[in-house]
């Protein structure tokens, strides 16, 4: 073996960076260790006899917290890296093994686009604007392209610049350029508007202090507008959603006294919410109205009650103080009713124009009706339509604790603003000022003197977390345009934890069962040859994972095990071959030497095909599917290095010894085993098309009949498992408890996209998990929490949950039921994820195509290859198309199916791959032999290989299906499915494919020579 040298010195290397990285996990878990003693002993000294076990807990949990915050930015590592440094350079969890949170956030292009073109109110535009907003949103394309299309329409061609061209003028846009080029332009200034929210929101997860966080812009046309951020170990969803989507737009508004509005509100009473009409009317386009609307946007209502003839002061509580700019107090349930009406035409014709209602930014529970929290209506004044001062003179925001000890918000202005708010404070001496954010209003102090030096504060029933989170967003900085969440996925505690343990369990029996079996089948020292490549393998993938920062995820680990069950694929190749040279009369020595040799074409070009659909998976996929892609690749070079490089030079080190000579690579239980074999695959050509054409044909028939069960990443829609008081509750219950539900709450509402299954969640607990499309086109937060809401009130009315709501949204707690993971897929994702997902498997089919075309110069490999590969994929189709309802686990069309697909792609190559390069090695060696013979003999000399090899990988797969969980369950199938099917059509399609068109040149080429004679 050359290069020796090399080799050597890449594996100290390799093993040196592994060692690096993983050494960072040692020491914070050596930190985290000592903060939980900590906290423990802290619980014990403060903890009275009367608390109960939470309580203790949770004074653990603070003390631990506090401790890993003092040494935060101390060096724990040999004095040179901090803990927090450690902590970004420890081992990544992904969402699935930690649990967390994960969201794709849109940038609002409609304001982009409103914003570049002065906020005209030209109707032609802003129709165009509306229509292609809509139609973006139902996934019909992308808005640039639909905005132009629609203005197009309206206002004829190249009439765009005109609008454009005063914001635009820096792009080169003019009144004379075309519509071309004024997209080109609203593309590349709706791509700034995304980078400067896409730091935004890196500052703000930066502050609010996610370990490893994963935030990125998405690219893609369909994805134009979209953030990715990916947060593990988040506890509290809503707050961070709270966090992501604010805008940050500071204003500070005048008010009317309550003795001024009061009379005016009353003149509403003789309003209903029948006479004004159900919804909202639209509202002008000026700053104070923009408040106004974005407050009946966002009302806070809980759930929405009908129009029923109600009066606005059977809805509203005057305020019980007399005082202040509160108009009075609202139930949650009540907010869209007072909408109605506060909103309405009727209501704006009798109300001052200078009169924005506003409503406070939570429930208060002061002046409450039956013991509940009520939102405070405030009266605020508009100064020429506009706040009385905007946000943009703050510099800094603290979250601190005033003198009565109530964490508060404090902010300090600008030179400018600081006068500004001199000037405000004594005009309003005696009045209250109320500072708003993002159409809410936070607090209202009453002014008792002129307020100087530019400093301020925000109070009110605030919770330590909320007034950080309230600084943290005010110091980041405003968004520039408004953001909604598109989707959303957030994943419980303690079904991280069930993850990593199935993960583990998965990952160490395929492990031990393939060491078993190596040494079962080669003999004891080929066996544990190959087994320490293997354990190379799994060090150098997972050191080399962390040395990228890559998250480690259930797709990770399933993908590091599979590369473990394919890596085996290579040394069986590679003893097939040595057997095959023992038998032929050679000595170990040359043996060894000349397998190696004669396996290194088809080990390489087995590989490589397999990278091919590695690299399509990262650059198609997200998430989950990008973690698996990147694990699987670096698995698989990792295995070609230890296999091919690093267990020769083993045997060489020891023959050099003169030991291991009497080597035979098997044993007494496996002598003879497919030996000699001659086995005429292609007399079966006829009857194996027959069977193969049957099954498409019954593919075909039940994907008319029966269909597909597509998951939300195609249709859109959101998923819930929920662990319901009985574990054998039927999952059909759940359903119609839910559709019952919705059908209540909207008798017109279409619930056919809503079904239910049971699933097995990785502790082998039963949970049911409910898909539903209800509402989907509502894909904004108000609507998550009433869908929620609804399918808690639905299961708690059953008797299925019997914990508290806001217990049943807890993701880490089980007593009582709860929602134990939840996702949510808008129908734009959705057909983003359809898109790329079509073009993933044409790209994997036609980048094999044409490397096999490359790699053996002939079309005929090419060709057999893809129709093999191609019925292999539809047949795995049909499967989930006949099996779904039937089988007990979830078989829905999602992306980790499609992941599973391309990789059943690259497995399958492998095969063929190899067959192919036998044919290809026989063709040189016997040149004249008949090419029938030829081909039934490669196959047959490959049969050994193709066995073990589908053995030892269904021997993997089988572990992650049955002790993997029910995340990672449905991708097992569809692989254990690739690996059969890939392994017959290898015998059975590909090389007859190959051997009818070969021939068929073979015959061509001949009739030409005799032409030329």
């Amino acid at each position: 073996m050359q290069n020796k040298g090399f080799v050597k010195f890449i594996a100290i290397v390799l093993t040196l960076i592994c060692l690096f990285y993983l050494s960072f996990s040692f020491v914070t878990s050596n930190v985290e260790s000592k903060a939980e003693k900590y906290g423990k002993a802290q619980a014990a000294k403060l903890a009275s006899a009367d608390m109960t076990p939470v309580q203790k807990d949770s004074i653990a949990e603070v003390a631990e917290k506090q401790y890993l915050d003092s040494i935060g930015d101390k060096p724990v590592y040999l004095g040179w890296k901090s803990y927090k440094e450690c902590q970004a350079l420890q081992i990544g969890l992904g969402l699935d093994l930690k649990g967390g949170m994960n969201v794709i956030l849109e940038v609002s292009m409609p304001d982009v686009v409103k914003n570049l073109a002065g906020n005209t109110q030209d109707p032609t535009f802003n129709e165009a604007v509306n229509e292609a907003d809509k139609e973006a949103n139902k996934g019909k394309g992308d808005f640039v392209d639909l905005f132009v299309k629609k203005y197009q329409e309206k206002a004829g061609e190249n009439k765009l610049g005109a609008l454009f061209a005063a914001k635009l003028k820096d792009k080169n846009i003019t009144y004379n350029s075309t519509d071309k080029e004024v997209a080109k332009a609203l593309e590349d200034e709706i791509k700034v508007a995304v980078e400067n929210s896409h730091k935004v929101v890196r500052t703000r997860i930066d502050r609010f202090g996610v370990a490893q966080p994963n935030i990125q812009v998405l690219q893609g046309k369909g994805q134009m507008g979209q953030i990715m951020v990916e947060l593990p170990g988040i506890k509290d969803p809503e707050r961070v959603s709270k966090l992501l989507r604010g805008s940050a737009n500071l204003e500070f508004w005048e008010t009317y006294d309550y003795s001024a509005v009061s009379p005016l509100i009353a003149g509403l009473n003789d309003l209903t919410t029948t006479s004004v009409g159900g919804a909202a009317p639209v509202v002008a386009d000026t700053t104070a109205a923009d408040t106004a609307a974005a407050v009946a946007a966002a009302t806070p209502a809980k759930s929405e009650q009908k129009a029923d003839g109600k009066r606005l002061s059977e809805l509203i509580m005057q305020n019980p103080y007399g005082s202040g700019c509160v108009v009075g107090y609202v139930l949650p349930k009540d907010t869209a009713d007072v909408n109605r009406i506060i909103y309405s035409a009727a209501a704006k014709a009798k109300l001052p124009k200078d009169l924005v209602l506003a409503w406070g930014e939570k429930a208060e529970p002061l002046g409450d009706r039956n013991g509940q929290p009520m939102y405070a209506l405030y009266a605020l004044k508009a100064t020429n339509g506009k706040p009385a001062m905007s946000g943009d003179v703050v510099t800094t925001a603290t979250d601190e604790f005033n003198q009565m000890h109530q964490p508060v918000v404090s902010m300090e202005m600008n030179n400018s603003g600081a006068r500004e708010w001199a000037k405000l404070t004594a005009k309003n001496v005696g009045h209250c000022v109320a500072i708003v954010l993002d159409g809410f209003v936070y607090s209202a102090p009453n002014v008792n003197t002129e307020i100087t030096g530019g400093r301020s504060e925000i109070s009110g029933h605030f919770t330590t977390d909320e007034t950080r989170d309230l600084a943290n967003v005010l110091s980041s900085g405003k968004m520039p345009a408004p953001t909604k969440i598109v989707s959303s996925e957030t994943v419980g505690p303690s079904m991280g934890s069930q993850n990593i343990r199935a993960g583990f369990i998965s990952c160490i029996i395929a492990f031990v069962l393939l060491m078993l079996f190596m040494c079962c089948y080669y003999g004891l020292i080929p066996g544990m040859v190959a087994n320490m490549a293997l354990l190379l393998n799994f060090f150098f993938t997972f050191g080399i994972l962390i040395s990228f920062q890559a998250a480690l995820t259930m797709s990770g680990i399933a993908g590091m095990v599979l590369s473990l069950g394919m890596a085996v694929d290579a040394n069986v190749l590679i003893y097939e071959r040595t057997k095959e040279e023992l038998r032929a009369g050679k000595n170990v020595k040359q043996a060894v030497a000349a397998g190696y040799g004669n396996a290194f074409s088809a080990i390489f070009d087995s590989n490589l095909t397999s990278i091919i659909t590695a690299v399509i998976l990262y650059y198609v996929g997200t998430g989950p599917i990008r973690g698996f892609a990147m694990t699987l690749g670096i698995g698989i070079c990792a295995s070609f290095f230890t296999a091919v490089w690093i267990t020769r030079m083993v045997y060489e080190h020891f023959f050099e010894k003169d030991k291991w000579l009497n080597l035979t690579f098997d044993t007494k239980l496996t002598r003879g085993f497919l030996m000699n074999v001659h086995y005429n695959f292609l007399s079966k050509t006829k009857v194996a098309f027959a069977i193969f054409g049957a099954l498409v044909l019954i593919g075909i028939a039940s994907l008319f009949i029966r269909g597909l069960s597509k998951g939300i990443d195609f249709t859109g829609g959101r998923n819930f498992v929920v662990e319901l008081v009985d574990k054998d509750t039927a999952p059909e219950a759940v359903e119609a408890a839910f559709k019952e539900a919705a059908k209540k709450d909207n008798p017109d509402a279409n619930v056919d996209g809503t079904h239910a299954i049971r699933v097995i969640t990785a502790e082998n607990t039963q949970a049911v998990r409910l898909q539903t499309n209800y509402l989907i086109e509502e894909a904004d937060e108000e609507a998550d929490s009433k869908i929620e809401q609804l399918l808690y009130n639905a299961l708690h009315d059953k008797g299925l949950v019997t914990a508290s709501y806001d217990m049943f949204k807890n993701r880490d707690v089980h007593d009582g039921g709860s929602i134990l993971t939840s996702q949510k897929v808008g129908n734009t994702v959705a057909k983003e994820t359809t898109r790329g997902a079509v073009k993933a498997v044409i790209l994997a089919l036609v980048a094999i195509f044409l490397y096999i075309l490359l790699r053996f110069r002939n079309v005929a490999f090419s060709v057999g290859s893809i129709v093999a590969l191609t019925v292999d994929t539809f047949l795995i189709i049909a499967v989930y198309s006949l099996c779904h309802g039937w089988a007990p686990f979830s078989l829905e069309i999602d992306q980790t199916f499609i992941g599973a697909i391309l990789t059943a792609i690259g497995y399958s190559i492998n095969d063929k791959v190899v067959v192919f390069d036998r044919i290809r090695e026989n063709l040189g060696l016997w040149p004249k032999r008949d090419t029938r013979r030829l081909f039934n003999d490669s196959l047959s000399q490959t049969l050994a290989r193709t066995i073990m090899t589908s053995f030892t990988t269904l021997l993997v797969l089988l572990c992650i299906f049955i002790l993997g969980g029910d995340s990672i369950r449905s991708f097992a199938f569809a692989m254990i499915l690739g690996v059969i099917f890939g392994t017959l059509s290898s015998m059975f399609i590909a090389a007859p494919v190959a051997y009818m068109l070969f021939n068929k040149k073979i015959v061509n080429e001949a009739d030409d020579d005799v032409e030329k004679k």
